[in-house]
């Protein structure tokens, strides 16, 4: 039987919980797409060398009781949840982490083969001190190879120096095509009505094909598999019907998952409703076909590109920042500089960039976190009219893992610029 990732209920709760810190911190509230496995990768990079109150604190966010949980989940995630199945007809994902770390400040020997064991994490030396733009660009071409070039750089210009000790990363890049492609003919542009009552002029797909959704108290959700090499992993059920006592495939299996408020204004209610329970997603997943009688989804480019550490703050990630507070020395001992101060690691900055496309075909994204140190349908057809704001997540469903989240407040624009999250 597939083994499920034991961490995907704190996962999930930290999804919920960024999307919710991700929505109400910004002065005006925009599209957003994040890797939540992404930020809960590079954290956990961060708590293999944590000790005391930091690592207490990280355990919190992160929803894990110890560091070999974490490494246990980060090692099934990196092995299993996120393993390529593109020679074989399924998505393409790459899941890659990275250690780079200053010459001249060597990293703890159980650190290493800790984040090389549990996390497949490439270990770097480079030379902060005395070439920190060099070092900077070397990053991100790693972040551009690990991302298929969707994401061209994650670490804007100044953001390392010579006082940089320490930059983890985790990058995640995903490209799948649907079990069953839209067609492009019937794309037609339509209205998408905002939050504030006006609308935009969007190109909606179309389909009359049967579809994964269920319908709920105030919301509806959609369903839409990827294409998997599995051949009983998508195996298609229609409501009425049994799937008997066959074990859950061995084999990742994607989906993109649309929760759609029914009134137009609705999707901050629903967010709430999302987060009220970890297990409020995995419950709400469509299990079985329907037959549609109007459907319409809106073809989206999504993307974020942000500094974490105020929100991170806010959801009790304190002592990793601050110099008096926080205690690294598991990663790296603390040093004394030539004036006899002694010099430890601090994280200095989190920086996420994710990238959501959605179109006919399927789904492209990518995501990167740097953390810088220093039912057979008897019922009537129903309709999915996505031509209002609403909630998506890319699953893995066999592990639960949460690949990528966010909304779609408005399916015409594409923002991508850096700022901060207070």
């Amino acid at each position: 039987m597939a083994r499920r990732f034991t961490g995907s209920d704190a996962l999930t709760a930290l999804t919920h919980r960024l999307a919710h810190q991700l929505s109400v911190t910004r002065e005006t509230p925009s599209n957003v797409a994040f890797s939540p496995l992404s930020i809960y990768s590079a954290l956990s990079l961060v708590a293999a060398g944590a000790r005391g109150g930091t690592l207490d604190e990280l355990l919190a966010v992160l929803g894990a009781s110890s560091r070999d949980e974490l490494a246990a989940n980060g090692r099934f995630v990196a092995e299993h949840a996120l393993a390529d199945r593109s020679p074989s007809g399924g998505p393409r994902v790459a899941f890659a982490s990275g250690v780079w770390h200053d010459a001249g400040r060597a990293l703890e020997p159980a650190y290493r083969e800790a984040v090389v064991a549990s996390y497949l994490a490439e270990i770097r030396a480079v030379d902060f001190r005395n070439k920190a733009e060099e070092s900077r660009e070397e990053i991100n071409k790693w972040v551009a190879a690990a991302t298929g070039k969707l994401i061209d750089s994650i670490l804007p210009a100044e953001s390392v120096d010579e006082d940089t000790a320490v930059v983890l990363a985790s990058a995640i890049y995903f490209k799948g095509k649907w079990e069953t492609p839209f067609r492009k003919k019937r794309t037609k542009v339509e209205r998408f009505y905002l939050l504030d009552g006006t609308a935009v002029d969007a190109p909606m797909m179309r389909t009359g094909r049967s579809q994964y959704i269920d319908e709920h108290d105030g919301f509806k959700v959609l369903r839409l598999p990827y294409r998997s090499q599995d051949p009983g992993a998508s195996k298609k059920r229609r409501r009425g019907t049994s799937s008997g006592d066959d074990p859950a495939p061995p084999l990742p299996r994607y989906s993109m998952c649309v929760f759609l408020p029914d009134a137009r204004d609705g999707l901050w209610d629903l967010v709430g409703k999302i987060a009220s329970s970890p297990s409020f997603l995995r419950d709400h997943l469509p299990e079985y076909e329907v037959d549609v009688d109007e459907f319409r989804l809106p073809k989206f480019k999504v993307s974020f590109y942000g500094k974490l550490s105020g929100v991170l703050g806010d959801m009790g990630l304190v002592a990793a920042f601050k110099a008096d507070k926080a205690d690294l020395t598991g990663m790296a001992p603390d040093v004394e500089d030539a004036s006899g101060d002694i010099k430890r690691l601090v994280l200095k900055n989190v920086f996420h960039r994710a990238v959501v496309e959605v179109n006919e075909e399927g789904t492209e994204a990518a995501a990167v976190t740097v953390c810088e140190e220093e039912d057979e349908s008897a019922c009537q057809p129903v309709d999915f009219v996505a031509d209002h704001p609403f909630a998506f997540f890319v699953i893995e469903e066999v592990s639960g893992a949460v690949v990528f989240a966010g909304h779609v407040l408005d399916p015409t624009k594409h923002q991508d610029t850096l700022h901060d999250v207070d």
